[in-house]
């Protein structure tokens, strides 16, 4: 018998049908000979609401107290879920993140997992039990609740595919699939039916929303397949996994240089103004950020003048308060003239491991952006992406020209007729 893992966002189950229809895709995925492990996300805008019921207590709640809040939603939806199955005469137990063995480091709110022990998971599926756990939390070395910060649900969801040794993690979204962009800003945006585990991390590293960066680090150094599928529709969805799924060797060698356009506007630069141009100094800049659990992309130092040079660097947004504080301290420690932070900027990437051997992928980017008047205020590059932060005004133009000049147009992309996806 085959484990399958799914994993169903919060708009999967944000109301009473669609719970109806998510149990009712568990119980005809176990009625095929499978055991099935389900994790499950809050409902719709539950954890939005439970961050604002925070805010109306204090402005600067505890990291610990938080996690204890907002794995509530989770929880509600694993429960809810288990009685719609159990309505349709089905047995399903749901299951915390503790009581499913997820066990975590100890920093709050943005939580590592350390280990699974699946015992009761496993137990349970054995007896012939559908399995809810509820995704985005855990159990710290500590024993308190943690959670796993942005997507932890798609975490959850990869780390039990490895634990349980499941044939495939399925992620059920409300899109049908990975596309070349997102399809809500670029109507032709078309859908990609293979992407390799390295082409994922980059356009999840970039601002692609369908599935978290740490699942598909945590699916490629596990070899897990991950299948990414609306729960609305039966229609295939996008295969991730390590480039070589159901493709020959002439169709990789048909396909586009460019596979995607990503973006994202929730970052920010922060510029460290007057460093001083001494060995270490950057690292005790780094240093500091990173023991306020701060998450650093793209990084810039200009040439040195009169002993002397800026450092900018790109965050997430979500990261300011933490940034900031660690900043004040550090730019008096290292005798800097001043940092400033940005928000105002978007970050444009392009995708594809097609770039490694075919130059000038670079240059006709820029060419794009010159033509439409946008300026260039960081410029990040690895083997299969480029990245250029602009100014967040133009993010959707630049978006829509890139996605047409490289090709990946819906009408510029050919497909076999059982490959097509729809938004």
């Amino acid at each position: 018998m085959s484990v399958v893992v799914q994993k169903y966002g919060g708009t999967s189950v944000a109301d009473a049908a669609r719970i109806g229809n998510v149990a009712r895709r568990i119980v005809a995925t176990f009625e095929q000979g499978n055991s099935v492990c389900a994790v499950v996300s809050a409902r719709g805008d539950t954890t939005d609401e439970l961050l604002e019921l925070a805010r109306e207590i204090t402005p600067n709640p505890p990291e610990r107290e938080m996690d204890m809040l907002l794995s509530a939603g989770e929880r509600i939806s694993c429960a809810l879920l288990a009685m719609a199955i159990h309505r349709l005469g089905y047995d399903a137990v749901s299951y915390t993140g503790s009581q499913a063995g997820i066990v975590t480091d100890t920093v709050h709110m943005k939580a590592r997992i350390l280990d699974i022990h699946p015992m009761r998971v496993q137990e349970a599926m054995k007896d012939g039990q559908i399995v809810l756990v509820a995704g985005f939390q855990g159990v710290s070395t500590a024993k308190d609740v943690t959670t796993l910060g942005r997507g932890g649900s798609d975490t959850t969801a990869v780390a039990l595919a490895h634990a349980l040794e499941a044939a495939v993690c399925e992620i059920y979204t409300d899109v049908d699939g990975v596309y070349t962009a997102n399809p809500s800003l670029v109507a032709k945006a078309s859908k990609l039916d293979h992407i390799s585990y390295d082409e994922m991390l980059e356009m999840a590293a970039s601002g692609a929303q369908v599935l978290a960066l740490r699942s598909v680090e945590y699916a490629r150094k596990y070899d897990i397949p991950i299948h990414v599928r609306s729960s609305f529709t039966d229609a295939e969805g996008t295969w991730v996994t390590d480039g070589g799924h159901g493709m020959d060797i002439e169709q990789q060698l048909e396909q586009p240089i460019i596979r995607a356009v990503s973006y994202t506007t929730d970052e920010a630069k922060v510029t460290l103004r007057g460093v001083p141009d001494r060995p270490g100094v950057a690292a005790r800049v780094f240093t500091a950020l990173a023991v306020a659990h701060v998450n650093v992309d793209t990084i810039i130092q200009n040439t040195s003048e009169s002993g002397h040079s800026d450092i900018s660097c790109t965050i997430p947004v979500e990261d300011i308060p933490a940034a900031d504080k660690a900043l004040k301290e550090i730019v008096k420690e290292i005798g800097a003239r001043e940092y400033d932070t940005d928000a105002d900027i978007a970050k444009i990437s392009l995708i594809g491991a097609g770039m490694r051997s075919h130059p000038g992928v670079a240059a006709k980017m820029f060419q794009t952006l010159a033509d439409l008047g946008i300026n260039l205020d960081m410029i990040g590059t690895s083997p299969i992406k480029i990245s250029c932060v602009i100014a967040k005004e133009h993010v959707d133009e630049a978006v829509r020209e890139l996605h047409t000049v490289f090709d990946l147009d819906e009408d510029a992309v050919s497909h076999e007729p059982s490959d097509r996806g729809s938004c």
